[in-house]
């Protein structure tokens, strides 16, 4: 409900600002129509409006602050030019002005933390074994170090610690990002957040409360954001210089002539309205081109830091991979009286009833493959280990070496060369066994994005550096990396890792780009120079940390993004360059009495349509590199 009242109010505040210019740019209209016929020039309610709140800013920033922006050389402009009468042109460069500052305010949208979120998916209570076995449910802060936990299958895991009773799979993808669980039994290390999926287990405390793997990384979150650099603004480091330029060449002007009005004129017509202008369009215009293309622009500079990125850092589960694990290849034992394709029938009739993501993803393999399967006469799930079932008056287990032991299969007969080579291109590795004779294997991986290296080739076509960031194993990790020309590879990583990573680059001097999806990456993104987001599979806590969000998913047009923003930033320059050039211009036709105030503001009137229209070609812009 508090969100709901703030978002009222932010949206309350705009309209009320978009009210005020309307009724402005109407007053100004009927002064210019009938200035001389009206007793009062409708011109002051556009500088009581619009003018009154720039000149109470700049006297509070530079009273506070000492703050010499563009809105003190404007508030001098407007009072100069309300005291020699020239209400019209004053009332047209606060318009003009407070237009800009509303475009302004309109290319950044609020970011939230998400903070409070990763907090609440930990557990609040946590089923405390007692001396006498009995259960008790306490409150996760009260939990001390040492204290024995009882963790139910389906639950979320409330602390961090060892496994002291049981074996099951947990599903770690809050922690490390990967999509495949990992079993666990006892002498196991597990944290907080994560998902017991299967089997019952007891968990001795090692950390609790706010020491807890989740809480740490609300903090890590917390403080990335604190210390995440922001940009000065290209407007801002030119401003300074235009106020000085202004007020010299104006008093130089009046000791020269000793014409307050020309003097007035050229305040009026150094007035940065183009300037003011040169940023958001080109902004808000760059942000419609993202939209087009997929992407939710967050943060109102975000593309303005992404111009500078030299270096992208990349998760790879659900970010260059679709984040489903499917069936590489269901491999048949020289000796097997089973071929492959019988195997495969035999392993998805098996996990049909499997609510193991490993099971799911067999059976889902084996429909796209064409391949008949049967229900399952009887099943067993066994936790941690694999499963075994009855098909078809066979007895067909599907597990790891731990299950094939237990059930009496020689260990010996599966060739763990296979099993190796299979393992090092990031594979998980199920065996296969049938009426108590070793069968095979059937190999499991996540998927690569089809457009992921195309992408990337193009981020390097613009001298961009990729880097994969992954909690999945060093061979893992490089298998993918190969895959997709990615030399420099991370692997193991946990949160914090990603973080220090992304810290001790930026500390190098080099603005790095950080492109995610989990809870795990939160941290990195929020830290990043520009954080990036999966939105469809992405965590909402990765989105909330990031900049931009990806809204469908989909990588290809990564490239597009940067090469927009390098784009918008060269189209902001030129409207810098023309802004200035027009101002210069200006001054020296005011300094030989060609433009009087009025005059003044309709140049400037003209710098800022050209400022506009040329903005606005950004909206339809495309990158020729792009893929197609």
């Amino acid at each position: 409900m508090l969100k709901k009242v703030e978002t009222a109010l932010e949206w309350g505040g705009t309209r009320k600002d978009i009210a005020f210019l309307a009724v402005s740019a109407v007053a100004l209209i009927a002064s210019f129509i009938w200035e001389n016929a009206l007793p009062v020039d409708p011109a002051w309610v556009a500088i009581a409006l619009c003018g009154v709140p720039i000149v109470v800013e700049a006297a509070i920033a530079l009273i506070t602050e000492h703050d010499v922006k563009a809105d003190l050389l404007v508030s001098l402009a407007l009072i100069a030019a309300v005291s020699i009468g020239e209400f019209f042109a004053a009332g047209e460069v606060a318009l003009i002005m407070q237009l800009g500052g509303l475009l302004e305010e309109l290319t950044v949208a609020r970011a939230r933390s998400g903070i409070e979120r990763l907090v609440e998916m930990t557990p609040t209570q946590a089923r405390v074994i007692g001396e006498a076995g009995a259960e008790s449910l306490v409150p996760v802060e009260n939990i001390d170090a040492g204290s024995s936990v009882r963790v139910l299958p389906g639950e979320t895991i409330p602390v961090d610690g060892v496994i002291v009773q049981g074996v099951t799979s947990v599903n770690e993808a809050v922690m490390t990002g990967e999509s495949m669980p990992v079993d666990k039994r006892v002498g196991d290390e597990v944290c907080s957040g994560t998902v017991n999926q299967f089997g019952a287990i007891d968990v001795r405390a090692t950390r609790a409360g706010s020491d807890g793997s989740m809480q740490r990384i609300a903090r890590l979150v917390q403080s990335a954001s604190a210390d995440k650099a922001k940009i000065v603004r290209t407007a801002d480091r030119w401003a300074t210089w235009v106020v000085v330029g202004a007020l010299v060449a104006a008093a130089g002007v009046f000791l020269i002539t000793g014409e307050v009005l020309r003097a007035v004129t050229v305040l009026v017509v150094f007035c940065p309205c183009s300037l003011v202008l040169a940023i958001p369009t080109a902004i808000m215009a760059a942000i419609g081109n993202a939209t087009k293309h997929g992407f939710l622009v967050k943060e109102g500079d975000a593309l303005e830091r992404l111009a500078g990125v030299q270096r992208v850092a990349f998760d790879k589960t659900g970010t260059l991979t679709e984040g489903e694990p499917h069936v590489v290849e269901v491999r048949a034992l020289p000796d097997s009286p089973l071929d492959s394709d019988r195997l495969f029938s035999l392993i998805a009739s098996a996990e049909l009833r499997s609510e193991h993501p490993l099971g799911k993803a067999v059976v889902r393999s084996a429909r796209s493959a064409g391949v008949a399967f049967d229900e399952p006469e009887c099943f067993e799930m066994l936790p941690g280990r694999g499963v075994s079932a009855q098909v078809g008056g066979h007895t067909v287990a599907v597990g790891n070496v731990a299950l094939m032991g237990e059930m009496g299969f020689p260990i010996g007969t599966w060739d763990n060369a296979s099993i190796s080579a299979f393992g090092n291109e990031g594979c998980t590795v199920a065996l296969i066994g049938v009426d108590g004779d070793p069968c095979g294997m059937v190999a499991l991986s996540d998927t690569l994005r089809p457009e992921a290296s195309a992408m990337l080739g193009e981020l390097a076509a613009e001298n961009i550096s990729p880097v994969l960031l992954t909690g999945d194993n060093a061979a893992a990790a490089r298998a993918v990396a190969s895959k997709m020309g990615i030399s420099d590879v991370v692997a193991s990583c946990r949160p914090e890792d990603k973080l220090s990573y992304i810290e001790g680059v930026e500390k190098s001097g080099c603005c790095i780009a950080m492109v995610g999806d989990g809870v795990n990456d939160a941290p990195a993104l929020r830290r990043a120079y520009v954080g990036i987001a999966m939105g469809g599979v992405g965590s909402d806590i990765a989105i909330d940390a990031a900049d931009i969000a990806i809204v469908d998913d989909g990588i290809r047009e990564l490239s597009h993004l940067f090469s927009l923003s390098r784009h918008m930033m060269r189209v902001i320059k030129a409207n810098l360059a023309f802004s200035m050039t027009l101002n210069f211009v200006a001054i020296v036709l005011a300094m030989v009495a060609v433009l009087d105030p009025v005059t003044g503001a309709l140049v400037h009137n003209c710098g800022s349509v050209f400022v506009i229209v040329n903005s606005a070609f950004l909206l339809g812009w495309t990158s020729k590199k792009a893929t197609k």
